[in-house]
């Protein structure tokens, strides 16, 4: 394909809303905002993040862990195995079916992803949700494979980084979905026991049972600019209650003014930021970590 068919022809067609049928589905990703077209390639290179309107796109886990550890080498933790579909779940589709797809369509086990590495010289353990993975959810073999990464940093005397995109428990595996919340809250628990640092980094989206447990839990709160994070859903409370939520309800802007988040960090600055925090935790020398960057929101005081 030449620059017309890659770059013009796709301009055009979106501008005269018509279906790009000479290229693929993914080559052209378009930001929820302004509607404008962005190159996959050029998305990729700016960490997913739309390049004009600044608006964050889902990253992908493997691409946020090699993003996140120096030079992009960690070790990565091998998936627990469990039970398969232990509930025989059928809705419109069987269970193992909608397994089956999520592990071709990511090629992951399940929705948890995590590494031991370096950030700025820190070790850490780092948990990633895949989204794209049935939507993040929480099921049996995520909730093993987050215990197993807060044991792994007790073992190694290192912090833990959380960053949950997840629309809560998996419901495919009911009660047995729901036993993962006091499971990891245990986890967390035994981290802090041991002194060591639990940060978390919501993205968007960070919903349902993730936020009642483990998400909400860290010692100190980050988010990206504009996730949402929230229990129920904005429309499923309107609905409840009978009335209009402010502009901006839930999102991590909001959260800040109210006292539920911390920092909200643009992704580019997250290493940073992740490692001159730590130190100051771990009340290790700062003098190599920058100062937070530009691109972090301090608490305001207003």
């Amino acid at each position: 394909m030449n620059w017309i068919t890659n770059y013009v022809r796709p301009k055009i067609n979106s501008m005269l809303g018509r279906p790009n049928r000479d290229v693929p589905e993914n080559l052209w990703i378009k930001c929820p905002e302004t509607g404008e077209m962005v190159f996959h390639r050029d998305l990729e290179e700016n960490k997913w993040v739309i390049p004009a309107s600044g608006f964050h796109m889902k990253m992908p886990a493997k691409a946020r862990l090699k993003d996140l550890f120096d030079d992009g080498v960690y070790e990565a933790l091998q998936q627990p195995k469990v039970a398969q579909d232990p509930l025989k779940f059928r809705d419109s589709k069987k269970y193992m079916d909608r397994l089956k797809d999520s592990r071709i369509k990511t090629d992951l086990e399940d929705t948890i992803v995590a590494g031991v590495g370096k950030v700025r010289g820190v070790k850490l353990v780092a948990v990633v949700h895949e989204f794209n993975f049935m939507g993040g959810s929480l099921g049996i073999a995520a909730g093993e494979a987050i215990v197993k990464a807060f044991e792994r940093a007790i073992a190694e005397k290192c912090p833990l980084v959380m960053f949950p995109a997840s629309g809560g428990a998996r419901m495919q595996e009911g009660i047995l979905s729901l036993m993962q919340l006091p499971r990891t809250t245990v986890a967390v628990e035994m981290l802090k026991e041991a002194g060591l640092p639990y940060i978390v980094v919501l993205t968007n989206p960070t919903t349902g049972g993730v936020t009642a447990s483990y998400a909400m839990l860290g010692d100190i709160h980050l988010a990206e600019p504009g996730a949402e994070i929230c229990f129920a859903g904005k429309r499923v409370i309107e609905q409840t209650i009978r009335e209009k939520l402010p502009e901006g309800f839930q999102t991590s802007e909001y959260l800040l003014e109210h006292g539920m988040v911390d920092l909200v960090v643009k992704r580019h600055d997250i290493p940073e930021t992740l490692a001159r925090l730590l130190k100051i935790l771990m009340k290790k020398p700062a003098k190599a970590a920058a100062p937070v960057a530009n691109g972090a929101v301090a608490i305001a005081a207003q």
